[in-house]
């Protein structure tokens, strides 16, 4: 799917969206070098370099990769990019950074729970003190407790493309992405509440862990489509 993906995410519309709530924050907590270890396509590493943050880009996914390093070069943007696995990021890279990104609900492809605490603790060894780890998901919470709503509004703002899901259980939730009658992906994601979340973040070390809905500091619990956590390592 990674060469339809960016017609999913629709980048302009995304960029306009997110009203440069990644950068102000980054910016915020005097960040200078960036860690993306979910960047995909390469959305946010490349509006973060744009923006004059050191970014490293990585990802799991050979194909995600080589769209990055496409889009990379359709910007004019010199962007370090690598593959790179979460439960191995010490082992891989070297570098320290004052900040580690997760966003598009990427972390809710691990299927292990164990994992999760696996891979928030190597995001843990690779942040300076003083550093933040941002990751993001959707609204477990929500869809588990009320089904599944969305207004499509801040992450995936692209045209002509139903998004829904097709499972919804406490261990799965199975999204499908239909372009048409005869052209569907689909992905399976393991849920997280917003509590468990937080508190593998903490148990890995962080010290502090604030939570925005869909970029606001103040919601309802069950009205975001997407919660961003930002935990802090003092």
């Amino acid at each position: 799917m990674s060469e339809r993906w960016d017609e999913i995410v629709n980048w302009e519309k995304r960029k306009e969206s997110e009203d440069g709530f990644f950068e102000t924050l980054l910016k915020d907590y005097g960040v200078i070098d960036v860690l993306d270890i979910a960047c995909g396509t390469g959305f946010h590493a490349i509006h973060l370099a744009k923006e004059g943050f050191n970014v490293k880009a990585t990802d799991g996914s050979d194909e995600m990769l080589a769209q990055a390093r496409a889009n990379a070069g359709e910007h004019n943007v010199e962007l370090e990019i690598g593959k790179a696995d979460w439960l191995t990021l010490t082992k891989n890279i070297d570098e320290r950074y004052d900040a580690v990104i997760c966003l598009g609900n990427a972390l809710t492809h691990l299927f292990y729970r164990e994992y999760y605490q696996r891979a928030i603790n190597e995001v843990y060894r690779l942040l300076h003190r003083g550093g933040i780890f941002v990751v993001d998901q959707r609204n477990y919470d929500a869809i588990l407790d009320k089904g599944y709503t969305s207004k499509h509004k801040y992450y995936y703002c692209g045209e002509e493309i139903e998004i829904h899901p097709v499972t919804i259980q406490d261990d799965l939730v199975e999204i499908e992405y239909k372009f048409s009658a005869i052209e569907k992906y689909y992905l399976s994601l393991h849920p997280i509440r917003r509590d468990i979340l937080t508190r593998y973040l903490f148990e890995a070390g962080f010290d502090e862990v604030r939570t925005y809905g869909d970029f606001e500091e103040e919601f309802e619990p069950y009205e975001p489509d997407f919660l961003i956590h930002v935990a802090e390592k003092k």
